[in-house]
């Protein structure tokens, strides 16, 4: 069920690639809220607007937005152009999308050969606060290395969503949005012809594969949306992929299943990845990780620390900073570095 919400724009906020946020009065009370011009058009002041506030009515993890659903006395004018590839499909907000993999598209023919990667360096995480620590991993030894951002369907399905992306788009080469997700600088069916598309029509040198903001864990064994990450590994294998993978960790997680490694990245790469991966580690950390399928690599954080705190995206991850949790960071960024080693 939605629980719905009508009101009037009485202030434009700020905006990034794809988003703007924007104070929606409501009854006797006002709202922020956040709209996607390129589903509804553009909001100005004065706009009535459809809200779904579902999630910030439960306290759930939206950043604490009501969505905008529709601009209703101001729509749009229809789409036009190519692409026939339906996002967030069968929902009253699916779009219509030229992808990179289908027929219409001048990159087809490059998507249709069956001919496997060159071994290209592709880095998975469980969390989408991982991308810009794995970003200045790779960057750290070799900063010219092309990067390129591939975003799943299991947290939020608009990219624009994310102020980490839109704060690297100056360090990354490009993003590909797959599966039910969309927005990214291109589209495609699966995180199989997003992979290639990456490397591709990117010419990406490492690729960072990782689910947008918004994870979904149940605290059991089987009910999170990180569970895909093994499923990326896979993926980046079956194209001809080098798979790496970045651990879930913490020191200050106050839920004793994510300190350490997480139960998260043990269930991903342990149980659910049947393709081999070099798995990451901190050289420092005291403690060791059990996944005899893979190649367990340690990897100094020498110079990382720097390396993260001049990063262009702001570094949180559960409401925690660099400073509180440094771990979680070095984590991801020694996967990052460990795959430009690779190049």
């Amino acid at each position: 069920m939605i629980t719905w919400r009508r009101g009037t724009v009485s202030a434009l906020g700020r905006f990034w690639r794809g988003a703007v946020e924007l104070d929606v009065a409501v009854d006797d009370e006002v709202l922020r809220a956040l709209a996607y011009p390129d589903l509804v058009g553009p909001p100005e002041v004065g706009d009535a607007v459809l809200l779904n506030v579902t999630a910030l009515d439960l306290g759930l993890g939206t950043g604490g937005y009501a969505l905008v659903v529709a601009l209703p006395d101001r729509l749009p004018p229809d789409r036009t152009g190519p692409g026939h590839l339906v996002k967030a499909r069968y929902t009253p907000v699916q779009t219509v999308v030229l992808g990179a993999d289908e027929q219409d598209a001048a990159t087809h023919a490059l998507l249709a050969e069956d001919v496997p990667l060159p071994g290209t360096p592709i880095v998975v995480a469980d969390l989408h606060s991982s991308l810009p620590a794995v970003v200045a991993g790779v960057l750290a030894d070799r900063p010219q290395t092309r990067v390129a951002y591939v975003m799943t369907d299991g947290g939020a399905l608009p990219l624009w969503f994310s102020r980490t992306v839109a704060a690297l788009a100056d360090v990354l080469v490009g993003t590909v949005t797959v599966g039910q997700a969309f927005g990214g600088d291109l589209e495609t069916v699966t995180l199989h012809s997003g992979l290639l598309a990456a490397v591709r029509v990117l010419e990406a040198e490492v690729v960072v594969v990782a689910q947008g903001p918004g994870n979904l864990g149940t605290g059991t064994t089987w009910g999170f949306s990180g569970v895909a990450a093994g499923e990326a590994v896979n993926a980046a294998a079956a194209v001809g992929g080098r798979p790496v993978g970045a651990l879930r960790m913490s020191e200050a997680d106050a839920r004793p299943r994510h300190r350490g490694v997480s139960h998260h990245s043990t269930t991903a790469y342990g149980r659910v990845a049947l393709a081999a991966a070099d798995v990451v580690l901190p050289a420092s950390y005291e403690g060791d990780v059990d996944l005899p399928r893979h190649r367990v690599v340690r990897v100094s954080e020498d110079g990382l620390l720097d390396a993260l705190r001049a990063s262009p995206a702001e570094l949180s991850t559960m409401g925690r900073g660099l400073d509180d949790d440094p771990l979680a960071f070095l984590a991801a960024a020694v996967a990052g570095r460990h795959a430009a080693s690779l190049l």
